[in-house]
């Protein structure tokens, strides 16, 4: 898969209004919201510069449970995330794991396709809605 298994769009919005729009739209699908990485924010604590780069941790425990119970490896694939970053030209862009990379890469079984289907539908869904 191109990118080793990694989705990125383009945002038509700044950084911190996608990370907003990305935040509403999984509250808005009830899913849970593990952790959220402010990058940028670490390295100033550090004396140093980085362009806009957050990340968040999100999933759903019925989604995820049904890869780890097929293979446990996909444990460290999840819970899903996604990456909100800035380029050198002021471009924001929204980055995920294509579901079907995590499959592929723990070689998960038939048990697992309805799930990674469903990761797959909905963080597309998401995706369009935040970036467009």
């Amino acid at each position: 898969m191109p990118d080793n298994g990694l989705i990125t769009l383009p945002s038509r919005y700044a950084a911190l209004e996608t990370m907003d729009r990305l935040l509403a739209a999984l509250n808005k699908r009830q899913m849970t919201l593990f952790a959220r990485i402010d990058h940028a924010a670490g390295a100033a604590a550090v004396g140093l510069s980085l362009r806009p780069t957050e990340a968040v941790v999100f999933g759903n425990p019925k989604g995820g449970t049904a890869l780890m119970a097929d293979r446990q490896t996909a444990g460290i694939d999840l819970p899903l995330r996604a990456l909100v970053w800035e380029d050198a030209d002021k471009k924001v862009w929204l980055s995920y794991n294509d579901p079907h990379w995590v499959a592929q890469r723990h070689g998960l079984g038939a048990a697992s396709t309805s799930a990674i289907e469903a990761m797959a539908k909905a963080l597309g869904a998401i995706a369009e809605e935040v970036t467009k």
